[in-house]
């Protein structure tokens, strides 16, 4: 077991924002001055390591400085690796988290949309799970069902029990709980009547399972135009200004802080840490 603290992003819906959250909260932490560990484990994708790969570029194309994550890929082929049996895909995850575990102060692990031997893993290992999920009932089915005639819920759902034997699992081995916070990302505008509906969904499933709701991020266009640079609005200062500055990145960054805060990262959230205006 690492020394640091796990976090890990999951759903197994693609589309949920996942790698939006872990970019955002990482940067926010580094921004604090926290040692942070990344493992990306969407091997495919590999979009969180992307991110960074193209703010070591970005930097040092501008000659300006701002934190880096800790990074172990867990291989130079990720696609290969994905391919490959679980054992040698859990070998490899193990390793970089004994690697990355000793020399951070947080773990954060971005996991694909998708049930994998290694995505499991680390929802075992997590001291916090978080998990995005867009205003609608599309996104929600990974957590809940819902009749539909009534709309009430029914049960939990394939992602809910990943997370539920997780938890048990964590308990007996460590005797420690893990941490659920299930984020509600505003990425369209939504029909009220509707969004009072997915509202009281969610409320009663968090009372069944046991998590925590918090406010996740919105659309803005400030966070997809920062991407390519490997920046977020946490790293937004007088040196470090790739777009014209408006108070909608002001909107963004107090999003950022809240977001925070609702991980129980409020250290983390103050302005003066996560960037200057």
């Amino acid at each position: 077991m690492p020394q640091a603290s796990v976090i890990v992003v999951g759903n197994e819906k693609g589309g949920a924002g996942k790698s939006t959250i872990a970019i955002h909260t990482i940067t926010a932490l580094l921004h604090a001055d926290a040692r942070v560990a990344v493992l990306d484990l969407d091997l495919r994708q590999q979009t969180t390591s992307h991110f960074f790969a193209n703010r070591r570029a970005w930097l040092a194309a501008n000659g300006v400085a701002a934190p880096m994550p800790v990074e172990h890929p867990l291989s130079a082929d990720g696609a290969a690796l994905a391919k490959a049996a679980d054992d040698e895909a859990l070998a490899r995850f193990e390793d970089a988290l004994a690697d990355v575990g000793e020399r951070a102060d947080f773990v954060l692990i971005d996991t694909p949309g998708s049930d994998t031997a290694i995505s499991r893993a680390a929802h075992g290992l997590a001291d916090l799970i978080v998990t995005p999920m867009n205003d609608s009932f599309v996104d929600f089915d990974m957590l809940g069902v819902v009749d539909p005639v009534t709309l009430e819920l029914k049960r939990h759902s394939l992602y809910s029990e990943t997370v539920w034997n997780s938890r048990k699992a964590r308990a007996v081995r460590d005797r420690m709980q893990i941490d659920w916070v299930v984020l509600r990302n505003r990425l369209a505008p939504t029909e009220a009547r509707n969004r009072r509906r997915l509202d009281e969904r969610v409320e009663t499933l968090s009372r069944k399972v046991g998590f925590r709701i918090g406010p996740g991020l919105r659309d803005r266009v400030i966070y997809r135009e920062l991407f390519p640079f490997g920046l977020t609005v946490a790293d937004l200062s007088p040196t470090i200004r790739p777009v014209a500055m408006s108070l909608q990145h002001v909107a963004a960054r107090q999003e950022l802080r809240a977001l925070m805060t609702a991980l129980g990262l409020s250290g983390f959230s103050d302005a003066e840490q996560i960037a200057a205006e």
